[in-house]
């Protein structure tokens, strides 16, 4: 048993070098609270144990009803665990997959297998001895730099003249000089009653919403939220997952989700996170 242990360690030394550029990139590990392969949550403890030792390892692991705000706004932060379970009638086979944002597979760990009879007991060994794999990675997160973009030019209509008082000094001159005739035309802008417009109206910093209902509106991302005034007050913009929207609230970014049949904005204050239900009619 303990040379079996030591080849393991090996090999996942090993295997973990090799992987370890690739897993930097994510920020977090979601691990199912339910896998496909079981009829329950959490069967043998495998959710449980799964997070815990990825968490032993370095790794930030969240169950998938629980994720933080950036995740859900950016399912590409994260790695989903898909356990793979090969398990027949006299043996337990288990490896790890983790499967990125565009369903790909990135990552997979070493297969290991047991003969136990006591089927917890059997998981739990054979899970143990898969997070060998990540022996020795040395995980970190590492942010992928944002490739600055060339400048865009906007075309804005916010400017756009609607009237003007000024007046040009300028003037179009046309001459003509001979000793026979000498001609001299002053050419002018005649003067207008155009002035600028002024800024157009923004959208309110929305720093206190309506108690009352609001009603969703379809629009081309997502949906706007206006209340009985009619008034616009909040745009959603829809994400990867159903129900979860990103939305700006009090000028940071913030998201509006739904939980246990209720509608909740979620957002950040002096760094709390901060909750507050929404009633929304769609």
């Amino acid at each position: 048993m303990k040379s079996k242990f030591v080849y393991f360690v090996l090999i996942g030394l090993m295997f973990g070098s090799a992987a370890n550029a690739q897993l930097n990139d994510y920020k977090y590990i979601i691990v199912p609270k339910k896998f496909e392969e079981f009829r329950s949550e959490n069967l043998y403890q495998t959710s449980t144990l799964i997070k815990y030792y990825f968490e032993e390892n370095g790794f930030n692991a969240i169950y998938d009803n629980e994720m933080p705000v950036d995740l859900a706004g950016n399912r590409c932060l994260g790695l989903t665990v898909d356990l793979i379970d090969e398990s027949t009638m006299f043996s337990t086979k288990l490896a790890i997959a983790l499967i990125d944002c565009n369903n790909q597979e990135v990552f997979r760990s070493l297969e290991a297998k047991n003969r136990i009879k006591e089927y917890k007991e059997a998981y739990r060994d054979a899970i143990q001895n898969i997070f060998v794999s990540f022996a020795g990675m040395d995980y970190a997160y590492e942010p992928k730099e944002e490739v600055e973009e060339p400048a865009t030019i906007v075309v804005s209509f916010r400017d756009d003249v609607k009237s003007v008082k000024e007046e040009s000094n300028e003037h179009v001159l046309e001459q003509k000089a001979t000793t026979e005739e000498q001609v001299y035309k002053s050419i002018e802008p005649k003067p207008t009653n155009i002035v600028r417009e002024s800024n157009p109206t923004t959208e309110a910093d929305h720093a206190s919403l309506p108690e009352g209902l609001l009603y969703a509106q379809p629009t081309e991302n997502g949906y706007q939220l206006v209340d009985s005034t009619p008034k616009v007050v909040l745009r959603l913009e829809s994400t990867s997952m159903d129900n979860v929207f990103m939305t700006t609230y009090m000028g940071n970014n913030a998201v509006v989700f739904e939980k246990n049949g209720k509608w909740l904005l979620e957002y950040s204050d002096n760094g709390q996170k901060v909750q507050k239900e929404l009633q929304i009619k769609f």
